[in-house]
């Protein structure tokens, strides 16, 4: 298990200083030990856009250095970004290159624009060209992260195909759970998953090494049945996030301006509020009453307390359009995987069947010349 702690960057709360990003690693490097002696810690990057701190995150990597030198404590960087301000320096330079860059993008030109502008309300699509090329030459093992909504739901499956197509194998897509979803959208949504099909299907039967989270989840929870619950949202217990002010938060979904005290679970100087962690913990845990004689509860991914929060405001309840994404979904991600498991593909049953896959994937990869991060 890895503790990770996110650093949420300009945000509602303002920017956060070095010394409160300092007493939060010490936080957390402590708790890391009391659970895992020895572990790495994680430190995310996050917030409004992370980028726009660059002297602060290198800043953050030099003082984690200094204690991994002094201490023997391991740490790992992240970053999610939406590429604006990606740049040659930010890849290659010593401070900042060993972070692993995830790009929040959300397709084709027509989808990316629907919702990413600037503060002139122009679309950023064109601007970010340079940016993905840039990044998938120095970080190949570069995830996407995709983000759905009614508006762009027309747009999603020649999205996820540009996306491949572009060099972004590892495609993590998500609704915007709090949007307003109708029953028409929900329709759509199935022939774009439909769509999706051949395209899965073609890349898995020519042996392409590629993820595409919708269809990858629900594959894996029908293989091992109960995953989605064994690998439910861990609450603030294996992630914890900072606010500016110092507060800490089980998840990102909960910070906001740090001015929240429902789901606060401590402050970077006083340390993690033990009874109330616990407490979150547990609401998220136990069954929500809606989802007690569903057939498919085990399979769904109702356990995340972050999805609930982002749909219903609460995380004992869950959103109605998370229980008909489900459904729609579910039986076309079985359907493609029975049909490749008739066709015994050794890609799917790799993926799918072998959990040292990723390992070896990554000596193949790394065997063939092909650059790869450290994930």
């Amino acid at each position: 298990m890895r503790c990770k702690y996110c650093y949420a960057s300009p945000h509602e709360g303002g920017d956060m200083t070095l010394d409160t990003i300092k007493s939060a690693i010490a936080m957390a490097a402590d708790d890391l030990q009391k659970k895992t002696p020895g572990g790495s810690l994680g430190v995310i990057f996050f917030g409004g856009e992370p980028l726009l701190m660059r002297d602060t995150i290198a800043a953050t990597v030099r003082h984690c250095r200094e204690l991994e030198h002094d201490t023997g404590q391991l740490f790992h960087y992240k970053i999610t970004t939406n590429g604006l301000l990606l740049d040659e320096e930010f890849l290659t330079d010593a401070d900042t290159s060993e972070i692993f860059i995830a790009m929040s993008l959300d397709g084709n030109q027509a989808a990316h624009d629907a919702n990413r502008v600037d503060p002139a309300g122009n679309g950023t699509f064109e601007r970010l060209q340079t940016k993905i090329e840039m990044l998938l030459r120095h970080k190949p093992y570069s995830p996407v992260m995709m983000t759905v909504t009614p508006q762009t739901a027309k747009h999603y499956a020649e999205s996820v195909i540009w996306l491949y197509d572009q060099g972004f194998h590892y495609i993590i897509a998500s609704l915007d759970y709090s949007a307003g979803w109708n029953e028409r959208d929900m329709k759509l949504l199935g022939q774009q998953y439909k769509r999706l099909v051949d395209w899965y299907y073609k890349l898995t039967m020519a042996e392409e090494k590629f993820y595409f989270s919708p269809f990858e989840v629900k594959i894996s929870s029908y293989i091992f049945p109960g995953s989605c619950k064994a690998e439910r949202c861990e609450l603030g217990q294996t992630q914890i996030s900072v606010a500016p002010n110092g507060r800490l938060y089980p998840c990102v979904q909960f910070v906001g301006d740090g001015s929240d005290t429902a789901y606060c679970i401590g402050d970077v100087k006083t340390g993690i509020d033990e009874e109330a962690r616990a407490r979150l913990y547990q609401i998220n845990a136990d069954e929500k009453q809606s989802c007690a004689e569903c057939a498919i509860r085990e399979r769904c991914n109702h356990f995340c307390a972050c999805l609930n929060k982002q749909a219903t405001g609460r995380i004992d309840t869950v959103s109605p359009v998370l229980c008909a994404h489900e459904r729609v979904v579910m039986p076309i991600a079985d359907a493609l995987a029975a049909k490749l498991y008739k066709k015994r593909s050794a890609m799917f049953i790799q993926k799918h069947y072998n959990e040292m896959f990723p390992l070896i994937s990554l000596v193949e990869d790394r065997t063939a010349g092909r650059t790869a991060d450290t994930l």
